[in-house]
């Protein structure tokens, strides 16, 4: 973060929306999955039905990406499934229900056990986060929404609406021409962050540059999971291309660090390189610069190994496949104590939110579940700022609403609203949570509209509904919950430097093995900096959601954002000591090792004792000499932040 960035105030951060690119497809495809289902039930005079199912399309479209079918369809169908049946539940209970008793107790303790399942299910990952808000959302939605006849008929209408976003997002031809694989757009976009990256080597622009690239290697890292099996010849491909890239960018990161530019010629190569990406192959010429240090010697046999990989022919990039994944991952982090600790924490809001609605007034008393479950999940950033941002979205949501009602009630006119409102949530919810809320609540009161149980006058009490389920959240489920920080920056600190000591072990080992054998074996180690990589971009999206937040959570983040720099170099200053071992012939230093481990293992134990460093590292100022270790002055580094 810049210095006039850091003088920046909280909640100027906190409102300034983001500018993503406009998802055009995306979009498109989100208005005609919510208008289609609305005019058949139109035409068929079933409107009832035609809500849900637009119910089922705004679900998927919430989780709609560009990327292949085989990721996109279970993405969409493992949070729709959840969908469906928490509505199943929800209209069960409806129905199970006396009419005109409101919220009763065994409609309470459902909700309350499916929140906790929610809240589970919701920590185990971004899928499994999605699926689960989705779960309770629709649970919540089911026991209070008008019922469609049959009252069953609600869920697997709503997997039908949600059926016809995956088919209107099928390719219309097959990915034969390579610029319409999302996959090979997503890798030509990481070459060229590579090649901004080494332009902006030695700049104040670097760090930045850095940071774009990890982003867009983390889409491909998205786009190319592990495989399971044989892999057919274009995707197994396209892994090598991206093998290639992170071999690259391993070595661009020690240069990064060294503070050490590259000729303008050699930069421009990973452009030339996303372009053959883009035609599907090609040569691409390495210019003969004689690079003159380890690093710059790494550079140049990654960008000739990268070269010969999009050419087609097969390069030493002398790495290990990535690890298969793990079949019981999923489980192990469903009953994980941060999995039930989440649950429990959802569900004691949730039953907070019903004894309320049960105490009031309430005319709708499921909107208050239902903004419970929005504001707690998981992997949207600052709990705080989603129940303020909520609220005056709400409001203004609202507001938008009774505007377009006292202008027309025209069924076909509304409809039209609604395909509108659906199709900004792509763009909206990128740019920031309170845009998706205000583009939101007038499609979800339009859809009530036209289930014909709601009016105007009945839209207003939504806000107080959503101001009592963000009190419910910030007083139970952030201020009087026993977790400590508010936020996840200490346990993210803690996954980066345990990702950073394996990266590191895994440097040492492979000289180690080097120097008794005379040939290292192929190793994971660049999947292992990949996986530090990522660990340190979410700790830092962690810093930067909690800067956004008032003291003294704002305070906090701003006192480990030192340290989740220092790590970031350190991950760098790795990258050039592994450079000077492979292509400089340095032969690893024991003490050295064990200064940075001591350094990491006492930082880690300063973020699980929630004690930030009070000093920051010297940042360099000038090029790293190469006939210094880099992992010497990493750990001069990580010595004086931690020194108080």
């Amino acid at each position: 973060m810049s210095p006039g960035q850091s003088s920046t105030p909280w909640w100027a951060r906190a409102a300034r929306p983001a500018r993503p690119p406009l998802p055009l497809a995306l979009m498109l495809r989100a208005a005609v999955g919510m208008a289609a289902p609305l005019a058949l039930g139109l035409l068929t005079d079933r409107l009832d039905l035609g809500v849900f199912a637009g119910l089922g399309a705004m679900h998927a479209t919430m989780n709609d990406r560009i990327e292949p079918t085989r990721l996109r369809a279970p993405r969409i169908a493992s949070a729709v499934l959840a969908s469906a049946l928490g509505m199943l539940i929800g209209t069960a209970l409806q129905k199970a229900s006396l009419p005109g008793t409101g919220t009763t107790l065994p409609v309470a303790a459902a909700l309350t056990l499916t929140a906790f399942a929610s809240g589970a299910l919701s920590a185990t990952g971004p899928r499994g986060s999605a699926a689960g808000m989705l779960l309770l959302v629709s649970a919540a939605l089911g026991s209070g929404m008008p019922l469609p006849s049959p009252w069953w008929a609600a869920a697997p209408t709503m997997l039908a609406g949600a059926a016809l976003v995956i088919v209107l997002g099928l390719p219309r031809r097959s990915y034969r021409r390579p610029r319409a694989d999302p996959r090979t757009r997503a890798l030509a976009a990481a070459y060229d962050a590579l090649g901004r990256t080494l332009a902006d080597l030695g700049s104040p622009r670097g760090a930045s540059s850095r940071q774009v690239l990890t982003a867009r290697l983390n889409q491909v890292q998205d786009l190319l999971p592990r495989p399971r099996g044989a892999e057919p010849p274009r995707t197994a491909g396209l892994r090598r291309v991206y093998a290639a890239a992170l071999a690259a960018t391993e070595a661009a990161s020690g240069l990064l660090w060294a503070r050490r530019p590259v000729p303008p010629e050699v930069a421009a190569v990973p452009g030339l390189l996303a372009r053959a990406v883009e035609r599907g192959g090609g040569e691409v010429a390495v210019p003969d610069w004689q690079p003159d240090t380890p690093s710059r010697r790494a550079l140049d046999a990654a960008l000739r190994a990268a070269a010969e990989t999009v050419a087609g022919r097969e390069a030493g990039l002398g790495t290990a496949p990535p690890p298969p994944p793990d079949p019981w991952r999923l489980r192990v982090r469903l009953l994980s104590c941060g999995s039930v600790r989440y649950g429990l924490r959802v569900a004691l809001c949730i039953a907070v939110g019903a004894a309320v609605t049960a105490a009031l007034p309430l005319s709708r008393s499921y909107w208050v579940p239902m903004t419970i479950a929005f504001v707690l999940k998981p992997d949207l950033g600052s709990v705080f700022l989603r129940a303020v941002s909520r609220s005056i979205g709400t409001v203004l949501g609202v507001a938008v609403t009774a505007a377009v009602l006292s202008a027309t009630t025209d069924a076909w006119a509304l409809t039209a609203v609604a395909a509108l409102c659906v199709a900004l949530l792509p763009y909206v919810t990128a740019a920031h949570y309170g845009l998706n809320t205000v583009a939101m609540t007038p499609m979800a009161l339009i859809l009530l509209q036209l289930g014909g149980r709601s009016g105007a006058a009945e839209f207003w009490p939504r806000v107080l509904d959503t101001a009592l389920a963000s009190a419910v959240v910030l007083l139970f489920g952030c201020l009087l919950w026993p977790e400590r920080p508010r936020h996840r920056i200490e346990p993210r600190l803690v996954d980066a430097t345990t990702a950073l000591q394996s990266y590191l072990s895994s440097v040492t080992r492979a000289a180690e093995d080097a120097g008794a054998t005379g040939a290292a074996e192929p190793v994971a180690e660049v999947w292992l900096r990949r996986t530090a990589y990522r660990a340190l971009a979410d700790a830092r999206q962690e810093v930067q959601h909690g800067l956004s937040e008032p003291p003294p959570t704002g305070r906090l983040a701003e006192q480990w954002l030192p340290a989740t720099a220092a790590l970031e170099r350190l991950s760098g200053a790795v990258a050039a000591h592994a450079a000077q071992i492979r292509y400089g012939g340095r032969v690893p230093d024991p003490v050295e090792v064990a200064r940075v481990r001591r350094a990491l293992d006492e930082l880690t134990r300063a973020a699980r004792e929630h004690h930030p460093p009070t000093r920051s590292a010297a940042r360099p100022t000038r090029p790293h000499d190469p006939a210094r270790s880099a992992l010497g002055r990493a750990a001069d580094e990580l010595e004086t932040l931690l020194r108080n």
